[in-house]
């Protein structure tokens, strides 16, 4: 029954390298729009991590909705729910419909979808199936009526979740990412050059990711020494703090002959 999109940063490391932006070898959050996003956004739980997931894509980038959200958790906007049924919904994601879920959770809780229907709608939305999506909507509004909502309400509610189609994310997906970009970063933060030395080794074949790796060492004041014949292993190696260059990943020496040295 644990929610984890309600683990707080509480790491101070972890938060305050985040909410830099120094996103660099962290699991979906290095690119440079990313870290961006996160210097706005200053996320202090896996929620707003989860939430990043899903809003930095095409549709929500052109959309406005970074900006909608970031404005909204940080007080610029008001948080605002068209109706009080969708406050429990919608108030980890300050009042936008962000996830295929929460699309869900109207349709059941509003206008008394069964919950296979609810998941039809949710796949319609998905997959922008607009004739289908017209076809539930007769539906979710008598739904919500017998529910108290005004025709008007539920109307206004139903075209929200059809604009919601054309950037809908589910939240499943969004989770397992966020909860994994968030051990990422503490590693990074905690262990920094034990998880640069393993991020190193990870790329080994890929010399320009490995080059900018390497500076990024450097940024954080861990020095990456040179290959060594009597201290390097076939991995990056942490060496009292610093990192040795394995000798797998010396260009031109080859897996085999480096084996036989180590």
């Amino acid at each position: 029954d644990l929610d984890i999109t309600a683990i707080p940063l509480d790491d101070q490391g972890t938060y305050d390298m985040l909410t830099r932006g120094e996103g660099n070898g962290v699991f979906q959050l290095e690119s440079g729009g990313m870290q961006r996003v996160m210097r706005n956004l200053q996320p202090d739980s896996i929620a707003d991590i989860t939430a990043l997931v899903a809003l930095y894509r095409p549709g929500p980038i052109g959309g406005g909705m970074i900006e909608e959200f970031v404005d909204r958790k940080h007080g610029k906007k008001a948080i605002a729910y068209a109706h009080p049924i969708l406050e429990p919904i919608l108030k980890d994601t300050y009042g936008v419909i962000l996830y295929q879920e929460q699309v869900m959770r109207i349709a059941t809780n509003m206008a008394g979808f069964k919950l296979s229907e609810a998941d039809y709608l949710r796949k319609a939305m998905g997959k922008k199936k607009k004739e289908i999506i017209a076809g539930y909507k007769e539906q979710f509004i008598e739904g919500s009526i017998k529910n108290g909502v005004s025709r008007k309400i539920a109307t206004e509610i139903f075209d929200l979740m059809e604009k919601f189609a054309e950037y809908g994310f589910n939240k499943s997906h969004s989770v397992a990412y966020a909860f994994v970009a968030y051990q990422t970063a503490y590693l990074k933060a905690n262990y920094t050059p034990e998880y640069s030395a393993a991020l190193l080794t990870s790329l080994m074949d890929k010399t320009d990711k490995l080059v900018a790796y390497i500076e990024e060492c450097r940024r954080l004041g861990i020095e990456v020494l040179p290959p060594d014949i009597n201290e390097s292993r076939l991995d990056f190696t942490v060496v009292k703090g610093n990192i040795r260059f394995g000798l797998a990943a010396v260009k031109n020496v080859g897996l085999a002959p480096a084996k036989q040295i180590v």
